[in-house]
Order: structure tokens, then sequence, then C-alpha cells
């Protein structure tokens, strides 16, 4: 089910792009990037010694978090003005990244029985991580544009989407060192057999 919904958000990111690919329209993108994402978040997040830990309960996790995803296959830009569409894009963005971050804490917290201070590094270093990353290759705005749905080059840039996307990079790159150094202690702690709050 969970694989049906990553498929259905994947092939409605793209329904309306005349320069997707094959492989995009079908959805497979999504798919491969659900795997990938598993992957990350069950190797980063196991040395924490998290319970009912495994690989198939990460992916079956990270499939289940598809759903809201079908908001981007709204054609909003067909519906309403340019400017409204993009703001559109946005909170549809941001609706789908609340959705998933508040699931993962609710995951972690449930299935995997962290608590505390375990789940506020096991759920905010992956992302600081993530966006280290694209900002190291300078990739934040492009991947911006990509979720919220801005894939024609020649469209003015929401300045204020830009500084948000701006401010976070920063935030993770200076917040990043910070949760490495507690996810150590964390992990130093679980392996000496004391439980990991």
């Amino acid at each position: 089910m969970g694989l049906s919904f990553t498929v259905l958000a994947g092939m409605g990111r793209y329904w309306d792009n005349p320069r997707a690919y094959v492989w995009q329209k079908l959805g497979l993108g999504s798919v491969i990037y659900t795997f990938v994402l598993a992957a990350f978040l069950w190797a980063i997040i196991r040395p924490l010694r998290p319970a009912r830990w495994s690989y198939l309960n990460v992916l079956v996790f990270v499939t289940l978090t598809a759903p809201p995803a079908l908001l981007y296959a709204i054609p909003v830009e067909r519906l309403v003005e340019y400017g409204l569409a993009e703001n559109l894009n946005v909170t549809f963005l941001a609706i789908v990244a609340i959705w998933r971050v508040a699931l993962l804490v609710a995951f972690l917290r449930r299935v995997a029985r962290l608590s505390g201070m375990a789940i506020l590094v096991a759920t905010t270093l992956p992302l600081a991580l993530i966006v280290c990353a694209l900002t190291a290759l300078n990739l934040e705005h492009v991947v911006f544009d990509f979720m919220a749905g801005n894939t024609d080059p020649q469209r003015p840039a929401n300045m204020g989407a830009y500084f948000a996307v701006a401010f976070i990079a920063v935030i993770s790159v200076f917040a990043a060192p910070i949760l490495l150094a507690i996810y150590a202690s964390l992990v130093r702690e679980a392996r000496r057999g004391r439980p990991v709050s």
C-alpha cells in the first residue's frame, strides 16, 4: 500500500510536466528515493539502538509518509494565476514536510521506543545533514523549486520562499556540528548499554 501511494505521488509530481522523462512520469524516481531515504534513516539511527529497528520497518514507514504528497498532483498552475499557484505549491510543500516530520517523531517514540534527546537528534540530524549536503552542492534552491512545482527556469523567483530556504540552510550548517556531537554522546551511551534518553 505504501509503495502504491509512493508511485501515485511520484506520478502526480510529473503528470503535467512536458519535460519529464517516462520513468519520472511512472513515479519510479519517488520509489528509488524512498529506498535510499529508508537506508539513510536506518543507518543513521541504528547506532542509537532503537527497538524493532529493521530496514523493512523503516522502508514501510517511509512509504506510508507518501499520501499527503498527492497534494503535488493538484494542477494549481492551471486553476489560478501564477503567484497564487506558487504560494499554494509552497503551502503544500510545508504541509507535506510537517506531516512527515511529525510522523517520524511518532515512529521513533512508538515503534523505535526512543525518547527525549534521542528523538530530537534522530529527527533533526538527518534533516540537517541532507540540507548541508544540498547546500554544499549548491542544490538547495533547485530542490526547493522542484518540490514546490516551479520547473520553469524562466519564471521569477519567490523571494520570500528563497529567503526561507537560505535561512534553513544557514541554521542546518550551524546546527549540524552540535547535533553530531550530541549524537556521538548518545551512541556512546547506547554502546555502554545505558538507555538512550
